[in-house]
């Protein structure tokens, strides 16, 4: 995939500064992991130039084949397996003997690791990066771990966390990283890009339309097979409490769909138009303001609580006959 050019400017921009941990915060899909990678092959490239790493040498290859030496990916499992990364050979032998599932957050057993990474020598002479995603998947625990290693860092090792959820973090690790907020690439950036990863016109705005304007998502969901038709549909099947629309679908994706259908429903009562669904897919669905408000702020809550175990199944028939109460709260009642 081509780097997006608004993330291209962000690494000549951060790459000029002097420092020791870098915090990238923002939005998700604005690219916080791929700069963040910009960043650690830069830093690790042994033919670096003013256009950032080379791509060809040792380092550039080794981190493209997920085994560099001197970088550390501290993420949580679930992260690592989705992004390719290797588990650790203890984590990888737990899971595959299905002791456990994979983590969904940050284990205290790898920020060890990753101190004990930080306080090795060098193996390839450029020195060693640590890569944290998200950030705020970090406990009480090994936020503090990390704390100590950043306050007085080894002299050869660098720190970039990335994060959508910056006031999640310790305010003492903030203060000892320069934090940089990414940046929302102007409109015509972003559909130039997508054109360049053969999205079609058509796909581009339903796309970027669903995504609230971020390219990373749009993309993921122009390619997915069915996906934006699947979206312009969400509506509809709340209304007919249809679950199956949200099927192979993460809780917190569930969630974040239906506060979109809640917030375009809310914009629209108002005479404005819809952010995230093309106006036809909400026509015809009247819910009185005071009930699209409880919901919002019952959605919230449950986004807030979305990582405890719950019964996927049921959360999905839970949150799916919400939504169908109130689609249907604003229909006349017929005798």
């Amino acid at each position: 995939m081509n780097l997006a050019p608004w993330i291209e400017r962000q690494r000549s921009a951060l790459l000029s500064q002097n420092g020791h941990a870098w915090l990238l915060q923002g939005p998700s899909g604005l690219g916080q992991y791929a700069l963040a990678m910009e960043l650690a092959r830069a830093w690790l490239c042994e033919a670096l130039s003013g256009a950032g790493a080379c791509g060809t040498c040792g380092s550039c290859h080794a981190i493209e084949v997920r085994t560099h030496a001197d970088l550390c990916m501290l993420m949580p499992e679930t992260t690592m397996i989705e992004l390719g990364w290797p588990l650790s050979e203890k984590a990888q032998a737990e899971v595959d003997d299905k002791k456990r599932k994979p983590s969904k957050e940050i284990r205290v057993d790898a920020m060890r690791d990753a101190v004990e990474f930080s306080q090795r020598t060098s193996a390839r002479g450029r020195g060693k990066v640590v890569v944290v995603f998200p950030a705020e998947q970090m406990n009480h625990i090994t936020a503090n771990a990390l704390l100590k290693t950043l306050e007085e860092p080894p002299g050869d090792v660098r720190f970039v966390l990335a994060t959508e959820s910056a006031h999640q973090l310790l305010p003492t690790i903030r203060s000892r990283c320069i934090s940089h907020t990414l940046q929302w690439p102007p409109i015509q950036e972003a559909e130039s890009w997508l054109a360049g990863q053969a999205v079609t016109a058509e796909q581009m705005n339903l796309a970027l339309k669903a995504s609230g304007g971020r390219p990373e998502f749009a993309l993921t969901l122009a390619q997915a097979e069915g996906a934006l038709h699947r979206w312009s549909a969400i509506p509809h099947a709340l209304r007919m409490g249809d679950v199956s629309i949200f099927k192979d679908w993460s809780a917190a994706s569930q969630i974040d769909a239906i506060q979109k259908v809640c917030h375009d429903l809310m914009v629209v009562s108002t005479g404005a138009d819809p952010r995230f669904f093309p106006r036809q897919a909400l026509q015809d669905v009247r819910v009185p303001m005071f009930v699209l408000s409880a919901w919002s702020k019952e959605l919230s809550q449950s986004m807030k609580t979305i990582d405890h175990p719950f019964n996927a199944g049921l959360l999905t028939e839970s949150l799916v006959s919400k939504a169908q109460t109130v689609l249907n709260s604003g229909e006349p009642k017929r005798l």
